[in-house]
């Protein structure tokens, strides 16, 4: 075999290891997010929390119900959450709680956006006194794609509970809540998406590698092997 030959092959077979690899660790990434989503079942499937259990150690996806009184004056609104197909807002609103001297953020659901003036805010009710709300730990909200750090203000794109608390002087919990139920409606839609956890792109990234890992070699078969023998079985 002539050099040109081994140095061909060498680079097929670095080409079919690195993809073949790739492939095996997206599959690997993906049975890890299929973890992750039991772990979340389970956490969900236990008894609810109260305030008094809440901490910087509390596990996410956990079930809670909390009284408390909201903080309407520090309300944000999180542009660019579509729900059921409109274009529209999350609602967020800090809860003092009960019993407690800290706050923790609430994304109390969706209202929609006026299309002839996107800096006019919905109505929204938030009664006065002590609530009673139920809703799932989370991180922060989820965040959209934006240039630079952020606006502040009553209307944004994203919101960071810890630089929310050091902006308003609350304390505020290292969470948020996804308000599911509770005694304040506030005219709120809660048709919260499920978390996605990326499984399809894992899969669709698997099969990819995989699918050029199958190319290489094919290409490597063909041109080195049986094109040169056909050619060699012309007359």
């Amino acid at each position: 075999m002539t050099l040109r030959r081994w140095l061909v092959l060498l680079a097929a077979l670095l080409g079919v290891a690195l993809t073949a690899r790739l492939g095996v660790w997206q599959l690997d990434r993906a049975q890890q997010k299929l973890a992750l989503q039991a772990a979340m079942e389970v956490e969900a499937a236990r008894p609810p929390l109260s305030a008094a259990d809440l901490g910087s150690a509390t596990p996410l996806h956990r079930r809670v119900v909390l009284r408390g009184q909201w903080l309407p004056e520090r309300t944000i609104w999180l542009d660019n959450r579509p729900m059921d197909g409109r274009a529209g807002f999350y609602v967020v609103t800090p809860l003092r709680l009960t019993g407690r001297s800290d706050s923790v953020l609430v994304q109390r659901g969706w209202a929609p956006r006026d299309p002839a003036n996107r800096t006019h805010l919905p109505p929204v009710v938030t009664p006065a006194g002590e609530v009673e709300i139920t809703g799932r730990l989370a991180a922060s909200p989820s965040r959209l794609y934006e240039l630079g750090t952020g606006e502040a203000g009553l209307i944004r794109q994203n919101l960071d509970p810890a630089a929310f608390a050091v902006e308003t002087g609350l304390a505020l919990l290292p969470l948020t809540v996804i308000q599911t139920d509770g005694t304040d409606d506030g005219g709120l839609l809660r048709h919260w998406p499920a978390p996605d956890l990326g499984l399809q792109k894992h899969y669709g990234y698997a099969f990819q590698w995989f699918a050029l890992c199958a190319l290489i070699l094919a290409l490597y078969v063909w041109f080195q092997h049986l094109r040169p023998r056909l050619r060699r079985q012309q007359p």
